[in-house]
């Protein structure tokens, strides 16, 4: 039984990466405008046609759609991601260069999120049905509605602007010579804006999660016998409650530290953020087809991963969702 849902589940993943991998080549290529004068840096209608054929058979965009299509399969199990039409620069070092950034601004408010949304969710629910709670909640909802980009642009207009206090921009500051300590204040002080707005936006769900489940489980059976049998309510709480509702929570998290990554884009792009966020701005911008390919594939890639520690996680945590 055990085995017949873990080959039904691979298969599962097999057809959804087959899925990801075909939108990923065939979006770019549905997007209006044409890559060709990004290719040559120069106006297009300037070039002779041998000119044109030659730079867009040098990128292999002259070949059937689906001998370019074919050449994608083959490109992703090497690993090679050929070049960017922009920069001319390897995409692969694109991408390492610009995934450290990424991890540090979405591990940072993953981690926030999860502490904050755990312990409001955990203390609404437990005074369920008071003003506390309902203002909670109604707070929730509220901050889950506010638009990234709008947040963003609030806490750089206070924050940088009005008050000073923290960098509007970047990783680093420019053609700075920091070392030692005053490096790594000046890259957590450009960190905590984008950790903010991410933290933000994250936490409404986190709490959701572990309201709702706390109070599914603060109805079951088990609760009252425990409290029947004297038992105090704090080892109710945390001997008996949070033992059943996290779960849940932690599968939350997993989902969501893979699409963390293609949420950055609009945060990493209000605050000028080096991340693979923006990296996808400027290939969008710049209709750059093998950028965006591999930063989607990324995204992909770490959603599916996600989702795998997930389902993997889900019965350690929760036994009486294993299989006999």
């Amino acid at each position: 039984m055990t085995r017949r849902i873990d080959l039904r589940r691979v298969a599962q993943y097999g057809v959804v990466v087959v899925v990801a991998v075909t939108l990923n080549f065939l979006l770019p290529r549905l997007m209006p405008g044409n890559p060709l004068a990004l290719i040559a840096g120069v106006d297009v209608g300037m070039l002779a046609p041998e000119q044109r054929a030659e730079i867009v058979a040098r990128v292999g965009l002259d070949a059937p759609m689906w001998v370019q299509y074919l050449r994608y399969w083959g490109d992703i199990f090497t690993g090679d991601f050929g070049f960017s039409f922009r920069s001319s620069r390897p995409i692969v070092d694109m991408i390492l260069e610009r995934l450290p950034w990424t991890l540090l601004i979405t591990g940072l408010s993953l981690v926030v999120s999860a502490v904050v949304g755990v312990l409001l969710g955990a203390l609404s629910a437990w005074r369920r049905g008071t003003k506390g709670d309902l203002s909670m909640l109604s707070g929730m909802i509220s901050i889950e509605s506010l638009p990234s980009f709008w947040l963003g642009m609030v806490l750089v207009s206070l924050f940088a602007v009005q008050w000073g206090l923290l960098p509007s921009f970047g990783a680093v500051t420019p053609a700075s010579d920091l070392e030692g300590w005053a490096h790594v204040w000046d890259i957590i002080s450009h960190a905590i804006l984008p950790v903010t707005a991410l933290s933000i936006v994250g936490t409404p769900g986190v709490y959701m999660t572990m309201r709702y489940s706390m109070l599914e489980t603060l109805g079951e059976d088990y609760i009252r016998t425990a409290r029947a049998k004297g038992a105090g309510e704090r080892r109710v709480l945390f001997g008996h409650v949070a033992r059943n509702t996290i779960a849940p929570v932690i599968t939350v998290l997993a989902i969501r530290l893979g699409f963390a990554f293609g949420g950055t884009v609009i945060i990493e792009t209000v605050f000028s953020y080096p991340g693979l966020g923006r990296l996808v701005f400027e290939a969008v911008a710049g209709r750059d087809y093998p950028v965006m390919q591999a930063a989607f594939l990324v995204f992909t890639a770490a959603i599916l991963v996600a989702n795998l520690a997930a389902d993997l996680l889900y019965p350690l945590i929760d036994p009486r969702s294993r299989t006999s």
